[in-house]
């Protein structure tokens, strides 16, 4: 362990603190430390990789998350396995989601996936309510095309289920984070690339999108056209106070399901 590590200490609005997170989670191997209005990030390693990506995010947006940034250096401790042993596995759906230092579940589906490593551990409401999805609408042989898969946990369930999955994210660190899941996982997938849906070749069963509300209706109509008929939409990453705007972007589709967990919406359609 070194003398010294960095922290970066990242104010924003509370109700962003758990998305900011994970897509912090998405491109780093770093733990976080919650705040209300905060986020706090350790690492021997120098930080502001992570600021300049989240900066970068800022201007993919169409309503900018407001987001100030405080990098230090300080002595170090043993933080890494305090975080370890704050972190346990979890059920969503037919899925048993568990750290590396846990062992796997008979009578479910396993998927391991370190939470420091990943956009989409399964803590958040958003991700643990779309495996849940996943579990009721993805069949066999499906094919599934999950967009902004972060640590590519979404895809990696449908795979458990033997469907045949693609991945894409704006972010290459996202990507280099699925791909290493996929193989710890010992999983496969058809297909990944770097950029988003408008660059999908063909139309899926299922489409999963678990993306801030903004960047839905954003892409809204690329989603819809890689879509099949009947095929099942799933959107995540709402915030319950814009439902009805995201709803409006999709309103030409049957809404299937909707759950509600914590203020986070996640949204089930098909297209007919």
């Amino acid at each position: 362990m070194r003398e010294n590590y960095y922290e970066l200490t990242i104010t924003l609005p509370s109700e962003f603190v758990e998305l900011i997170a994970d897509y912090i989670m998405g491109i780093s191997d770093d733990g976080i430390e919650f705040g209300d209005d905060k986020l706090i990030i350790r690492s021997e390693s120098d930080l502001t990789y992570i600021k300049d990506a989240l900066v970068s995010l800022q201007t993919q947006m169409p309503n900018p998350i407001d987001m100030s940034f405080e990098l230090e250096t300080k002595e170090n401790i043993d933080w890494i396995k305090k975080y370890q042993d704050s972190i346990e596995p979890i059920e969503a759906g037919d899925f048993y989601i568990f750290p590396s230092w846990y062992e796997p579940k008979d009578g479910l589906i396993n998927i391991k996936i370190d939470p420091a490593l990943a956009f989409g551990s399964g803590h958040h409401a958003t991700t643990f309510s779309c495996l849940k999805a996943i579990s009721q609408y993805v069949k066999k042989d499906d094919s599934v095309l999950d967009v902004g898969c972060g640590s590519g946990i979404l895809a990696l369930a449908c795979s458990k289920l033997g469907a045949k999955v693609e991945l894409c994210d704006t972010d290459p660190l996202s990507i280099d984070s699925a791909k290493e899941n996929f193989e710890l996982n010992d999983a496969s997938y058809e297909a990944i690339w770097e950029g988003s849906v408008d660059k999908a070749y063909k139309q899926y069963s299922v489409v999963i999108a678990n993306i801030i509300a903004d960047v839905l209706r954003f892409i809204s109509n690329d989603l819809k056209k890689a879509l099949k008929d009947d095929g099942y939409l799933i959107l995540s990453g709402i915030l319950d106070k814009k439902e009805n705007l995201v709803k409006a972007s999709f309103e030409d589709l049957k809404l299937e399901q909707r759950v509600l967990k914590d203020e986070w919406v996640t949204l089930v359609y098909t297209k007919k």
